[in-house]
């Protein structure tokens, strides 16, 4: 399996190969569903997770149903700190709601003080280009991005938009924080460096 930036998340649409569907074939569906869900950074549906872990789209709608039980605490363990939550017509795993502030302080007390340079190149396409995705930004990177983005949410510097309706695709900006920290009040304050992140995408506006 290898990363994909066309939607920003390790691709699960294709299936698994033969080899790795023999090997884990005697594995319990949930076993399987649960290895996908932990990688995934984008909601995924039925569909596209029969294909990943190799089974029929009822049984995954039945195993899934028994996650969202288990972690919900439905059955005979206590509920977890996280939850399997349908959005935009997919499935993803999720920090409960009220343990988000927690998990918050552990991040930003985790974080390093500086920033990598892959990190701040990053960063900088999202605040000239936002909204934006990860597979837009990793195009004019030419390079992966999603734990350079998974770093910068966590920091505080960027955050979810929105989601694609129709890609499922998460849309992300830039935050208040990262004003802060460079000392100006809004984005237009930004320098025009814009012209260099140029993809070729139209309903760009440079920023002053």
């Amino acid at each position: 399996m290898t990363d994909d930036r066309s939607t920003g998340a390790v691709p699960v649409t294709d299936g698994p190969t033969d080899e790795v569907r023999a090997a884990t074939a005697e594995a319990p569906l949930t076993e399987r569903l649960e290895a996908i869900l932990l990688i995934i950074e984008e909601p995924h549906s039925l569909v596209s997770l029969a294909a990943a872990v190799g089974a029929p789209v009822p049984a995954v709608r039945q195993a899934i149903e028994s996650l969202v039980d288990e972690y919900d605490g439905r059955g005979q363990g206590p509920r977890r700190g996280f939850e399997l939550r349908e959005v935009g017509g997919g499935w993803r795993l999720y920090v409960r709601e009220d343990y988000d502030d927690l998990v918050a302080d552990f991040v930003g007390g985790q974080a390093p003080a500086r920033l990598s340079q892959a990190a701040l190149e990053t960063l900088a396409v999202i605040a000239y280009k936002q909204p934006v995705t990860r597979s837009q930004v990793a195009s004019i990177r030419a390079v992966n991005v999603d734990s350079v983005v998974r770093t910068l949410v966590g920091r505080g510097l960027i955050t979810e938009l929105f989601q694609d309706s129709e890609t499922g695709a998460i849309n992300y900006g830039t935050t208040d924080l990262l004003l802060q920290n460079l000392g100006i009040n809004s984005l237009d304050e930004l320098p025009p460096i814009s012209p260099l992140l140029d993809d070729g995408s139209e309903g760009f506006t440079e920023r002053a």
